[in-house]
């Protein structure tokens, strides 16, 4: 399914200049000639959490961050402001934090971080429009939202040195309020159904990592065994569809809970009633919903298919990355 409007100009300039990586990406030559200033000396605003350059260690903790909703005035449970999202970035650069994507993390790809720099993942859950938004001109074109997740993401990088498109996005492509690869009518956030498979596809060539979240977020334990590998393998499908051969690596448990059968949340088959297609899916890693930051893939106690995560709750991130800090636990490359 392709979309029906093409990219603007304006589109394709934001994300030649914001895109460093990932298939179709390219890094403009102002930005490859500034330097990570966190690779050498950070910003004069040093606090606590801060260091030029920290020794290596390798059996630290990871910080994954989980977020759902950006918009918005007020935090809640599933809804980040903008304001506390940009605070955000802005705390993990300052610390000297760089992205990297789930997928990255257990091939052991840290080539994104600079040594004595530590790597950090965002999760965004559930593909609301919040989190990638398209605005139409009078003229048909489209171009990415400012205020949306992503376009909040593409405008941090051009003033942050190396902060790449990395991050992991676990979509649904069929659960309701606009939750259909970030959005299906005109109604949720002004997004049209025919431009979902468009930003998928955008998301991957683009550097950042696609995930499989179920169809409509259905709490695995309370369905059969054909039911859950439905509710995967039919996302899965649809993910195919909107990006052709990609290879989804992961997938974020609803609400963090497991299905009886475990095995189900990572490996299994669902044949299309319709069309008699079968999808077959094997995930290298599962994301459970909280437990903190997660293990290095060095350690022998690390499990990919109980990958722990930080919500975007309140002050817990910070929290967190200090709690980290303190105690000299996080990964440093």
């Amino acid at each position: 399914m392709s979309a029906s409007n093409p990219i603007s100009v304006t589109l394709i300039a934001v994300a030649v200049l914001a895109c460093v990586g990932g298939s179709g990406g390219t890094r403009d030559t102002a930005r490859a000639n500034r330097s990570d200033s966190a690779a050498g000396t950070l910003a004069s605003t040093s606090g606590p959490g801060d260091s030029a350059k920290l020794p290596a260690n390798h059996d630290g903790r990871i910080p994954v961050l989980e977020y759902h909703v950006i918009e918005g005035t007020k935090n809640s449970l599933y809804t980040r402001t903008p304001e506390s999202f940009k605070d955000d970035l802005e705390d993990v650069y300052k610390r000297g934090y760089r992205p990297i994507t789930i997928a990255q993390l257990l091939d052991k790809d840290f080539s994104d971080v600079p040594a004595g720099m530590s790597p950090v993942v965002f999760v965004f859950d559930d593909a609301s429009p919040s989190q990638f938004r398209y605005i139409q001109g009078a003229d048909g074109k489209l171009t990415i939202d400012p205020t949306s997740a992503v376009g909040m993401w593409l405008d941090f990088a051009k003033s942050h040195p190396g902060w790449k498109n990395r991050a992991t996005f676990c979509m649904l492509n069929g659960a309701s309020a606009g939750h259909n690869f970030f959005g299906d009518s005109p109604k949720w956030e002004g997004q049209k159904k025919d431009w979902r498979f468009q930003k998928v596809k955008w998301l991957a060539d683009n550097g950042f990592e696609l995930c499989d979240h179920t169809v409509w977020h259905a709490r695995l334990d309370k369905f059969s065994d054909a039911v859950i590998q439905q509710q995967i393998g039919a996302n899965a499908l649809a993910i195919d569809s909107a990006a052709p051969g990609y290879k989804i690596r992961t997938m974020a448990l609803p609400y963090g809970i497991w299905p009886k059968n475990k095995q189900l949340a990572w490996e299994g088959t669902w044949t299309d009633p319709k069309t008699k297609q079968t999808r077959n899916y094997k995930f290298d890693a599962v994301l459970e919903v909280a437990g903190g930051p997660t293990k290095s893939p060095y350690d022998p106690a690390f499990n990919p298919h109980s990958i722990n995560r930080v919500q975007a709750v309140g002050n817990d991130i910070h929290k967190t990355l200090d709690q980290l800090d303190s105690s000299k636990s996080r990964f440093v490359k």
